[in-house]
């Protein structure tokens, strides 16, 4: 097995402004899995100012696509994983779907151009839960669409992890579907090719720098340090176009040359891991940015690449079973704020412009008093729970607050539990060993954030965070 195909398999199993030529419309993801998320109306007020044309959703969230109505921004909604059964079994349950999360918000000016029919569903650690149920999801929404009169005007596809392809040999010449679903991959990707839907992929190098410690870190980016790999005269210096161009031979092998592709995700944390930060989440944007500035495509298919960036705001509720760095995919903050300078090549300004009229809470900390003693028997326990509903992601080796001393580390606990639950008296209770503070306890690269003021939009987020703080006084009392 040859270094490269090491590195491909890597891949698909898992600050400074620059001129830049314009892009083919690029896009975004985005998250809701926010505990404190932004008014849907700011979010779509910075995708505007940010020349950012078009935007995909996990779900079909109703305030995000009231707030996207009128604006002009291509919008593709989600079916998630978990509905799939449902879609699949049901036409009438499709039917009254797209009724109400497509038909009812294009009626109201919302430009939905994309139903995404799951997220990786065929990934291989999900060992073949959704297999059986994509495909006929997949057909009901379509005939939902066709029904309701959107078949020309909304496309369905099925947004798939790059592992459901790889190469016998390691070079893209060799891609082929993953054998283990490769008739699944032929059935589903015909369907799509047929009704002139695209194929949408998510790919990530950083996932290879994670999880291969041998993985050459220039090949991740496209600076072009990377010692070249040559595929029968082609030559790659980055593995975004080594994996694009793997997808584009599967398809072309199995009679699908001419279909369109799509990324769906593609990204870089800045925190959550010693390779996360945002000096090279900056540098890999960028680079990505000016790669597929002036349409150049890949060496296999030239033309624009149409592509999503993942993602745009930082998600604290995501799920860190696969790392740490899960919360930190966001080009903006939590609150909006740029995390680094990155030229979409969008507007005028070129950098990003940050959310408009974000408030916030008080400036005061929950921090470890002075006087409390580390070998206090209540800290370690008090730490265990402020990081189990608060988020410490941003601490261990190589992240924003590595360099903190245990004394930091604590406060740093206490504070993200106490923020979450907006700065309540009672959540900065830890018995005997938690204070109040109105000094930024921040240093260096870490901050101590300050939480927004909650979003009430909807009658399930204006009691997310009541009921979040109540279930974990609850927790704290009987532990």
């Amino acid at each position: 097995m040859g270094v490269f195909q090491l590195w491909l398999i890597s891949l698909v199993t898992i600050p400074f402004l620059c001129s830049l030529e314009s892009v083919n419309g690029i896009g975004a993801n985005w998250g809701t899995q926010s505990s404190h998320p932004l008014p849907p109306e700011t979010v779509v007020r910075m995708l505007t100012d940010n020349g950012i044309q078009k935007v995909k959703l996990f779900d079909a969230d109703y305030g995000a696509l009231k707030a996207l109505g009128k604006s002009g921004i291509e919008v593709m909604v989600g079916i998630p994983n978990d509905m799939l059964a449902t879609m699949a079994s049901s036409m009438k349950a499709a039917e009254k779907w797209v009724s109400k999360n497509v038909s009812d918000h294009i009626n109201n000016n919302v430009n939905i151009r994309y139903v995404a029919v799951g997220n990786e569903p065929f990934l291989s650690t999900y060992n073949g839960t959704f297999l059986k149920t994509t495909l006929p999801a997949l057909q009901n929404i379509q005939a939902a669409l066709i029904k309701a009169g959107l078949g020309p005007k909304v496309k369905v596809t099925v947004p798939q992890n790059a592992d459901v392809y790889e190469s016998s040999t390691g070079v893209p010449s060799s891609g082929d579907f993953r054998t283990d679903i490769h008739d699944f991959m032929i059935q589903l990707t015909k369907f799509l090719n047929e009704n002139g839907s695209p194929f949408t992929v998510n790919i990530y190098p950083f996932i290879s720098l994670y999880i291969d410690s041998n993985f050459p870190v220039e090949y991740a980016f496209f600076d072009g340090n990377a010692a070249p790999v040559n595929d029968g005269g082609t030559t790659y210096t980055n593995m975004f176009d080594a994996n694009y161009d793997t997808l584009v031979w599967a398809l072309q092998k199995n009679g699908f040359t001419n279909m369109g592709i799509i990324v769906g995700e593609i990204g870089w944390p800045s925190d959550g891991d010693r390779n996360a930060n945002n000096q090279l989440a900056q540098r890999f944007m960028q680079g990505f940015m000016s790669h597929i500035a002036g349409n150049k495509g890949t060496p296999l298919r030239t033309g624009p690449i149409d592509a999503y960036l993942f993602s745009l705001i930082d998600e604290d509720e995501k799920s860190i079973q696969p790392g740490n760095f899960e919360r930190h995919w966001g080009v903006f903050s939590y609150d909006g704020q740029p995390k680094y300078a990155l030229n979409l090549g969008m507007n005028n300004a070129g950098a990003l412009i940050p959310a408009n009229g974000v408030k916030y809470l008080q400036k005061k900390w929950c921090v470890m008093k002075d006087s409390a003693r580390l070998d206090d028997p209540s800290i370690a326990q008090s730490v265990s729970y402020a990081c189990a509903l608060g988020d410490c992601t941003s601490l261990g080796y190589g992240t924003s607050c590595g360099d903190l001393d245990a004394r930091g580390n604590v406060s740093y606990a206490f504070n993200s539990y106490y923020q979450k639950n907006d700065q309540a008296d009672e959540a900065c209770k830890f018995p005997n060993v938690s204070t109040i503070t109105k000094e930024d306890p921040s240093k260096g690269t870490c901050q101590f954030n300050i939480m927004i003021v909650p979003y009430y939009g909807g009658a399930n987020r204006s009691f997310q965070s009541i009921w979040s703080f109540l279930l974990g006084l609850v927790m704290f009392l009987l532990l």
